[in-house]
């Protein structure tokens, strides 16, 4: 028997305004998730918000002078689970797998902030626990604010490619790899 499918829309904040992140690449991404959020919400099928809670002093998710609100296009609506991560995986610390199993997920929807972090960490995590996992690649962005090439030689590398990257490693093996067009098409969620 197939399960439902869930919508996780990972750390969509509005810390990630903070300009302390450097250069972002597609600046559609919370629309993006947006359509999703809603598609999900008009068909009643389960959603589930994550969001950052930093412990790291001065960050723009630090619940300490950060700023960790979700975004006004995918806010919780009262009712909507909201699970509260410390890490990058969004299972770990939290009741997130248990919540799937007792609502009988077996697929989920991936999007969120950022590509290479919680969002790979979490869809890494998700198909290891089995469940299949399709990745809305232009509902997720990336940030260069981790591009610190200091270590080897050549420039920075820009949002663009390490969002891609970030996609490269998880296309196949993690997940599969949609647009939001895909993802609201009739059959496809």
């Amino acid at each position: 028997m197939t399960g439902a499918r869930a919508l996780i829309l990972i750390d969509i904040q509005q810390g990630f305004d903070s300009p302390d992140w450097g250069a972002r690449n597609n600046p559609g991404a919370e629309a993006n998730a947006a359509r999703l959020l809603t598609h999900w919400r008009a068909n009643f099928w389960p959603v589930i918000h994550v969001r950052h809670m930093s412990t790291t002093p001065g960050s723009p998710l630090n619940p300490d002078g950060g700023n960790v609100a979700f975004k006004p296009e995918v806010a919780p609506l009262t009712g909507e689970p909201v699970m509260t991560k410390r890490v990058n995986s969004a299972f770990i610390g939290t009741q997130l797998e248990p919540r799937l199993h007792s609502a009988n997920v077996t697929a989920l929807t991936i999007c969120g902030l950022t590509t290479p972090h919680c969002v790979s960490t979490t869809t890494r995590m998700a198909a290891n626990l089995g469940f299949q996992v399709d990745l809305v690649h232009d509902a997720c962005a990336a940030f260069a604010a981790n591009a610190d090439a200091s270590w080897r030689d050549g420039p920075a590398t820009d949002p663009e490619m390490i969002h891609q990257s970030a996609l490269d490693q998880l296309n196949g093996e993690f997940a599969r790899l949609i647009t939001t067009d895909e993802a609201l098409t009739p059959g496809n969620a």
